[in-house]
């Protein structure tokens, strides 16, 4: 019925997308989901282009950047695929994820993701560690990391001005100014506190 895989879970995901009654998150998985299962490339991904060309406009992708688990990703990537797939990007993040091997947990801080990278974006999802209490460095981080990025959008967004200067009544690096250092040494003492607090309720 279809001449390719990309036209097919396109008219899938349209039909689904539109019998829910086009809801204002759908998200979409494509196959080539990183720039590393794309052939020959993002740009020139004849799979993308068939799904930026078919897919409803409402219906969101999700990418994981330059591989599944990307260790860096830069704006000029997420703006390639977003023009490819015509429509703002849903981050997939798998910085921390273990599932894969759960011989590693990374307790390191959100780093490697570009500045000014959030205004680019329709939304952010972390993949955690499987490990519940190894996520608070991780999530911490990451909310020092939306907080500096608000406060780069709030220069040029009054609306986004007043939420970061609400935001900035919070301990943690400044708006504007992410340090994955600084964060993930903010992060370490507020842990400690969180355990602290844990034992002393304990009675121990």
């Amino acid at each position: 019925v279809f001449h390719s895989l990309a036209q097919a879970q396109a008219s899938v995901a349209n039909e689904v997308y539109q019998e829910l009654g086009l809801p204002p998150i759908f998200l979409f998985c494509p196959t080539e989901y990183c720039s590393t299962l794309c052939s020959p490339s993002p740009g020139q991904s004849c799979y993308l282009l068939t799904l930026g060309r078919e897919l409803l406009p409402g219906i969101g992708v999700i990418w994981t950047g330059p591989k599944v688990v990307s260790q860096e990703l830069s704006a000029t990537l997420v703006e390639e695929v977003e023009c490819v797939l015509q429509r703002r990007l849903t981050i997939w993040d798998n910085l921390f994820a273990n599932d894969y091997d759960c011989r590693r947990v990374f307790l390191g801080p959100y780093t490697g993701r570009a500045p000014g990278l959030l205004p680019r974006l329709c939304g952010l999802l972390l993949n955690p560690n499987c490990e519940l209490q190894a996520n608070f460095i991780p999530i911490h981080t990451l909310g020092s990391w939306f907080r500096s990025e608000l406060g780069s959008c709030a220069r040029t967004d009054s609306a986004g001005m007043e939420a970061a200067a609400d935001l900035g009544e919070s301990r943690g690096p400044r708006e504007g100014s992410y340090n994955p250092q600084e964060a993930l040494e903010v992060a370490l003492r507020d842990w400690v506190a969180e355990i602290n607090q844990q034992v002393l309720e304990a009675g121990r």
